[in-house]
């Protein structure tokens, strides 16, 4: 009894963050969407998980994670960029396998030694470490960046693989970068509040067999308050094997992923973000 409370007490001392699967961003972390309007349903994959991302006691971002493909849809934020140096520790989402894993970030290896989950039971919804090993040609890629967050523990909570995808490396350090680094700052001169929703189209090709898919389009899209009356938005994409971005009105960004999930019009954010 001595020693499960020592283990218990040792494995609550590894706990890094939390995030947590819910039922509805609208319910649970509505914060990180323009009016708390999250993206219409024409991105929901077949499998969909709506994961707000907790760390420290905080929410930080919202993801909605395909556990089929194993690669986030899109991450949803707060712009707020600040000075600071990049984490190196990964984190996975034991969620994930159930409503009655921890809601907390964790390290793959505090789960496989503290709460005896396989890494077969863990890969079954999630990408793991090993997926992403002896990559050629990709990064793993944020979609929503650490560069864009203003402190340690906003930037740490952006390092869980639920919010990567295989990305190719000179997209990820080249044009992409650019966007992320240098287009973001001048766009959002004069916004009070920068809303963020980036995401991934699935493409035809898969990494570490077959396991986690290769997106075909990464994207980004935006919505700033300037003040009460006066909105901007802006959007680009990205084809994921050329270093290349197109800066695209929200309109277009929209009508362009509806043409590429044949779905239903996809909308990011409430109609009070101009298209235009």
């Amino acid at each position: 009894m001595l020693l499960l409370l020592l283990l218990q007490v040792s494995a609550s001392c590894l706990w890094l963050g939390r995030s947590e699967v819910v039922t509805s961003f609208e319910s649970s972390c509505p914060q990180f969407f323009f009016r708390e309007t999250p993206p219409n349903e024409a991105l929901e994959p077949e499998r969909p998980a709506w994961i707000c991302q907790h760390y420290k006691n905080q929410y930080y971002f919202a993801t909605l994670y395909d556990m089929n493909r194993r690669i986030p849809v899109y991450s949803a934020y707060l712009y707020q960029p600040g000075p600071g140096t990049r984490p190196k520790t990964w984190l996975v989402e034991p969620q994930l396998m159930g409503p009655t894993y921890p809601k907390t970030m964790e390290r793959e290896w505090t789960l496989l030694n503290y709460f005896n989950v396989s890494l077969e039971q863990l890969s079954k919804s999630q990408a793991i470490l090993q997926d992403y090993k002896n990559l050629m040609g990709l990064n793993r890629g944020h979609l929503n960046p650490s560069g864009h967050h203003p402190d340690s523990s906003s930037r740490m909570a952006t390092f869980t693989l639920t919010n990567i995808v295989p990305q190719n490396e000179k997209l990820n350090g080249g044009a992409w970068n650019n966007y992320e680094q240098q287009t973001m700052i001048r766009r959002t001169q004069g916004c009070n509040t920068t809303y963020v929703v980036v995401g991934a189209v699935p493409g035809n090709n898969y990494i570490a067999k077959g396991r986690v898919n290769k997106p075909s389009h990464i994207w980004s899209s935006a919505c700033c308050e300037v003040d009460t009356n006066h909105r901007k938005a802006w959007a680009v994409i990205a084809e994921n094997d050329k270093n290349e971005v197109q800066l695209l009105t929200l309109g277009e960004l929209e009508d362009m992923l509806t043409q590429l999930y044949g779905r239903d019009q996809v909308f990011l954010f409430d109609r009070n973000c101009p298209r235009e």
